[in-house]
Formats: C-alpha cells, sequence, structure tokens
C-alpha cells in the first residue's frame, strides 16, 4: 500500500493536495506535515513512506536545504518538490539535487495526479509547460559539484551538518542526537574532509547556498 507525506505549511493547500492524492492512487496512505522538522520526524518514524511532496518554503526550510536533508538521511524517498517558484534554473537546481519531480502551485488538480503516479511508478516528473524550457536549462557546474559533496554525506553526518549551520556546539549536538561528543567530532572530521572545508563556518556556508528567496515573502516585501 502506496504512502505519501504532504509537507507545507498552509492547512488548505494540503487538504486540496490531500484530496486530489486520493484520486490519483487507490488505497492511498497520506501523512502530513507543516514544518521541515516535522517532516524528518514523520519519516523517521513511518518507515513505509514512499513519496513527499515538500514545499519549498516552509518552518525549518529556506530553498533546497529540506530536500537535501531528505535525500541525504532517507535515500529510498521520492521527492517531488511543490513551490510557487517556476524558474527553470531553480527547477534544474531542484532536480541536480536529487527531486524526483518539480510541481508549481498554480499547476491543476490533473497535474498533481500525474505527478504522483509517474514518480511512484519510478518516472521523473515535470508539467508540460516546463519541460522544454528546463531542458534547455544547463545544470551549473558548482551546483553539481555541491550536490555530489552532499551526497558524499552519510546520513548521521547530514544530521550533524545541519546542527552545526543552526548553530549548535558540539556538546549541544551530542545531546540532541543522543551520541558521545566525541562521535561529534569524529564526524566533523569527515564532514569537513568531504565537503572540502576547514571549519565549521566554512561548513554552514556550504549549506546556506542551498538558500531561495520565497517568491511570495519577495511580493510582500514590495512598497
Amino acid at each position: 500500500m502506496p504512502a505519501l507525506l504532504i509537507a507545507d505549511d498552509h492547512p488548505l493547500f494540503r487538504t486540496a493536495l490531500r484530496g486530489a492524492a486520493a484520486d490519483a492512487v487507490a488505497d492511498l496512505v497520506v501523512h502530513e506535515a507543516d514544518s521541515l522538522d516535522s517532516v524528518l520526524a514523520t519519516l523517521e518514524r513511518e518507515t513505509d513512506i514512499d513519496l513527499v511532496l515538500l514545499d519549498l518554503h516552509m518552518p525549518g526550510n529556506h530553498g533546497l536545504a529540506g530536500l537535501a536533508a531528505v535525500r541525504a538521511q532517507y535515500p529510498h524517498v521520492a521527492v517531488v518538490v511543490v513551490s510557487a517558484n517556476d524558474d527553470p534554473r531553480v527547477v534544474r537546481r531542484a532536480l541536480d539535487h536529487g527531486a524526483a519531480g518539480y510541481l508549481p502551485k498554480s499547476s491543476g488538480l490533473d497535474e498533481l495526479r500525474d505527478a504522483i503516479r509517474a514518480v511512484l511508478g519510478c518516472e521523473q516528473w515535470l508539467p508540460s509547460t516546463l519541460r522544454a524550457a528546463v531542458a534547455r536549462t544547463q545544470s551549473s557546474s558548482s551546483d553539481a559539484d555541491l550536490a555530489a559533496r552532499l551526497a558524499s554525506l552519510s546520513p548521521q553526518q547530514f544530521r550533524v551538518l545541519t546542527l552545526v549551520a543552526k548553530g549548535l556546539l558540539n556538546k549541544q549536538i551530542a545531546d540532541r542526537l543522543d551520541v558521545q561528543e566525541r562521535t561529534v567530532k569524529a564526524h566533523l572530521s569527515a564532514i569537513f574532509e568531504r565537503l572540502g572545508v576547514r571549519n565549521r563556518t566554512q561548513a554552514s556556508v556550504v549549506l546556506r547556498e542551498l538558500e531561495l528567496t520565497d517568491p511570495a515573502r519577495a511580493l510582500e516585501a514590495q512598497p
């Protein structure tokens, strides 16, 4: 029985996605989350989830960092990015970082159903309106390199990197992950080597490279 996690902080949008998903696949089990922390907690608890519909801009997630976190820690789970941003360059970056599909929030329910069916069938999916533009968009060498470096981290190393980026000290990270402080130090040494950085600050910058501007907030900020 396939299982889906809808990750979005807008309840009405989650309800619309849930209804379309139920129409798309028979006997689909649907979970919901409203923040990146709840996404990761749900994936840890519900080990049968096959697909995540992930909003790029929700509490705890500001761009592609959430996508990278899910792909690093739960590589067996497919992710379809759901976003108001339909810039082909952003779509290309999402695909380069492991997204199985990309769904603009302006998409109709038919497209959502098609996306869910396609990705659960192990296919990549893009809306017809974006396919040509994304195909013409070259992957940047920096993004390809960044994706490869992040993919080299183990799930636990990625968790440590995320907590470092949040400003936590080694002892705090050890308490959060229920491990010894020396284990955190060992993870950090491996993280620095695999990311090609020398310290915590540089490691944090690597994750910040995944941040994107939320189009909705950009419009709100205009005078």
